[in-house]
């Protein structure tokens, strides 16, 4: 693949579902303008920071496989085993969310389909699970295309937005702000969420022709694309509709949208929001069966997932990935599966910050095409960032802690049994 396939997978990978719920999530909480952007902002920071930090494990790691292959070397296998086995459950939960989600959209420009949102769910993600059984190829063209769709959305709203008067805009009558551990827990898992995906090109590291050490600096690029489009987007909300008018609202640009010019024109961005969604199922079953492909390589998932099909895609990995997402499509609404998704990936990404402390130590000879900028202080101030978020996450929402323990846990067995073998 180019390299500026790494700019499409990390742009288009991070930015979907999060930006275009979020702000409503977080309004309902946030009411202060200074501080809903200081959020944004410093949530960006983090991630960015985070990303430059990283990035030095994508530049010593050229193969595919996610953050399995980029820490595995740190930690031994049972410890590389479980984290892989993490990021991977990580990727079925956010293709079942982003399928549920799709049905919420497509439900409010067509009501009737409420009552099947579960089976057409199941029917969306079979359909892109499909799509990569065809090839590598065809799935990277419709990602490269989503991508730029996106950029130009984003800018496109954003400019509309900056160019309408307030005063021109009806209010209506908003609840309090929430309050509480769990309000400011749905408020720090959104954010998060929102900025997923910034190392997603170590899911397609192997195949990207320039080097590890270019994919390193393209995903910081990429991430610094993202926190502008981000920011020019949630000031462009606060200027024109302001928050309280945002307030809940489960698809709060459209809501925006529909205040600023007409009711008809959020059905626009709602089946805007649907393709961008669509775009993110294809890119997931590009990138979580290849955490699959990358433990059977090693010996530690069976040797079927390492199996690729004509057109380059691993196929039994894609099957079980799918066979994953329609039991959690099964199990939960949108919340859970958004808070168990961010159980999943919170304690890889703090696992992938020690890793870089790790082999900073073990391996301070081995070749580093790109090393973390400011590093050890920035990969502390990261350290202990990530720390926090998963002890205040794991005690705000404990219930779907122990949802994310249990499946965790599964992990042992399978990784005797796959030993004795």
């Amino acid at each position: 693949m180019p390299s500026r396939f790494v700019l499409v997978v990390t742009i288009g990978g991070v930015i979907g579902l999060g930006i275009l719920r979020g702000p409503g999530e977080i309004a309902e909480v946030v009411r202060e303008p200074s501080l809903y952007l200081g959020l944004w902002l410093l949530g960006g920071l983090f991630v960015l920071l985070s990303t430059v930090v990283g990035a030095e494990l994508l530049a010593m790691t050229p193969r595919s496989g996610g953050t399995y292959s980029l820490i595995r070397r740190a930690y031994g296998p049972y410890a590389g085993f479980v984290i892989g086995w993490v990021d991977w459950l990580s990727f079925a939960a956010d293709i079942a969310l982003k399928a549920v989600v799709i049905m919420e959209f497509i439900a409010i420009l067509i009501p009737e389909a409420a009552q099947w949102g579960t089976p057409l769910a199941i029917m969306v993600t079979t359909i892109f699970a499909a799509i990569q059984l065809r090839g590598v190829a065809l799935g990277a063209l419709i990602q490269e295309c989503a991508t730029s769709a996106i950029g130009v959305i984003i800018i496109g709203l954003s400019l509309v937005l900056f160019f309408v008067d307030p005063a021109a805009i009806s209010t209506r009558q908003v609840m309090p702000a929430s309050d509480g551990l769990g309000a400011w827990s749905l408020v720090i898992a959104t954010i998060i969420f929102t900025y997923d995906g910034w190392l997603y090109a170590s899911y397609f590291n192997g195949e990207i022709r320039g080097g590890a050490g270019a994919a390193a600096r393209s995903s910081i690029k990429a991430i610094t694309v993202v926190i502008a489009l981000y920011m020019l987007l949630n000031v462009a909300l606060v200027k024109s509709t302001g928050l309280a008018a945002l307030a809940g609202s489960e698809l709060a640009l459209a809501h925006a949208v529909e205040l600023a010019i007409s009711p008809a024109a959020g059905s626009f961005i709602i089946v805007a929001a649907v393709l961008m969604l669509l775009s993110h199922q294809n890119l997931e079953y590009m990138g979580g069966p290849r955490i699959l492909q990358a433990l059977a390589a090693d010996g530690l998932a069976t040797q079927r997932a390492g199996n690729v099909g004509r057109g380059g895609s691993p196929v039994f990995a894609i099957m079980v990935t799918w066979l994953v997402a329609v039991g959690l499509i099964l199990v939960g609404g949108f919340e859970f599966l958004l808070l168990l998704s961010v159980f999943f990936f919170v304690p890889i990404y703090l696992a992938m910050i020690v890793g870089v402390l790790i082999l900073r130590k073990l391996e301070p000879d081995s070749d580093r095409p790109y090393r973390a900028w400011g590093h050890p202080y920035s990969t502390i101030v990261c350290l202990v960032g990530w720390t926090i978020i998963t002890l205040f996450q794991a005690y705000a929402e404990r219930e779907t802690a122990l949802y994310a323990v249990a499946m965790t846990a599964v992990s042992w067995p399978v990784y005797r049994y796959l030993a004795r073998r």
